[in-house]
């Protein structure tokens, strides 16, 4: 039986949290959940959007479910990526059949550094604007690369592709860019290469096929996911984890959506995607895969599916339907 932490957050994070939960019933594996608060509706309450509670809760479980954050996401998510050390996060875009996807057969991974960079939020009033600190450090870029060169070693991916802006920002993306090649050299047998993130949000309009594994900043790494979401469907479709040396956490990359809250609409397949990571993670392979053909059947037919996709179904009667496949594989 595994320990494992929920937190369901705001918005429709709640509602895809209970879709996941549902499916997982359904598997071979017994969890013990613990649920915990954290997000708008905490902070309202308590004054604390993130209570010391529920950062001992998750330091306590072998791996985080996490719904979503709205308004006091950076007090939420980004705190606790700090506080368990979560420095990796993984964000798999692949396209599915029977989805609004760009291409077909688009299958690469973003890692991207989760610790540093703007996000640190290290920001101040000028007498005529603002200024915000950008810090990018050896150490974190050589463990982000090579955390990203030992998962394209591990998942049979050949190519690394390191992203950065080291012709302008020639100091902090200079480290970066340099220890991304220093890192390459301890792995011969796999192909390396670096873009400018600028041609890089390109090649994934014009090429997406060429990428498997792509590691990169912070920031960078945001706002590339979010662009990789719109080849293959929507961010309803993007999972993600967030790894550390003794944590793991999963959430959808999608956020609260407050505008269809609790109309009972949204899509759970980056909830149950997030689900079939922690499985990964937790060595559960083969119910991983069990679970993913479950959903992608599911997208596949098209039949009970939610309106995003193209279909009429609420979130719980597609979670439904993949919990039948799930139980039937």
């Amino acid at each position: 039986m595994y320990k494992i932490a929920v937190i369901p957050g705001d918005g429709i994070g709640k509602e895809v949290m209970e879709a996941a939960l549902h499916v997982l019933e359904a598997s071979d594996i017994e969890f013990n959940y613990t649920f915990a608060d954290a997000g708008d509706e905490e902070k309202e309450k308590t004054g604390v959007a993130l209570p010391e509670e529920t950062i001992d809760i998750v330091k306590a479980s072998q791996a985080c479910l996490f719904g979503a954050a709205g308004e006091s996401a950076a007090d939420v998510i980004v705190k606790l990526r700090r506080e368990l050390e979560l420095y990796a996060n993984i964000r798999p875009v692949k396209s599915y059949k029977g989805t609004k996807c760009l291409f077909e057969d688009v299958d690469f991974v973003i890692v991207r550094e989760n610790t540093e960079g703007l996000y640190i939020g290290r920001e101040e009033y000028t007498d005529d604007g603002a200024t915000a600190v950008r810090v990018i450090t050896r150490r974190a870029s050589e463990r982000i690369c090579r955390f990203a060169f030992e998962y394209a070693k591990n998942t049979n991916r050949n190519r690394v592709t390191g992203v950065h802006k080291a012709n302008v920002l020639k100091k902090t993306d200079g480290i970066f860019k340099e220890t991304f090649y220093s890192v390459a050299e301890e792995y011969g047998d796999l192909e390396s290469e670096d873009f400018y993130v600028d041609a890089t949000a390109m090649y994934l309009l014009t090429m997406p096929l060429h990428f498997d594994v792509v590691v990169t900043t912070n920031l960078y790494g945001d706002i590339l996911s979010d662009e990789g979401a719109g080849l293959v469907g929507g961010l309803g479709l993007i999972p993600s984890a967030n790894i550390g040396d003794t944590q793991g956490l999963f959430e959808p990359v999608h956020g609260s959506a407050p505008d269809i809250a609790g109309k009972g609409i949204a899509n759970p397949s980056a909830m149950i995607l997030s689900a079939v990571m922690m499985l990964e993670y937790l060595g559960e392979n083969d119910e991983a895969r069990k679970l993913e053909n479950a959903l992608t059947d599911v997208l596949s037919e098209g039949k009970i599916v939610t309106g995003d996709l193209g279909g009429s179904s609420s979130t719980m009667e597609m979670a439904s339907e993949v919990r039948a496949k799930f139980e039937e594989a």
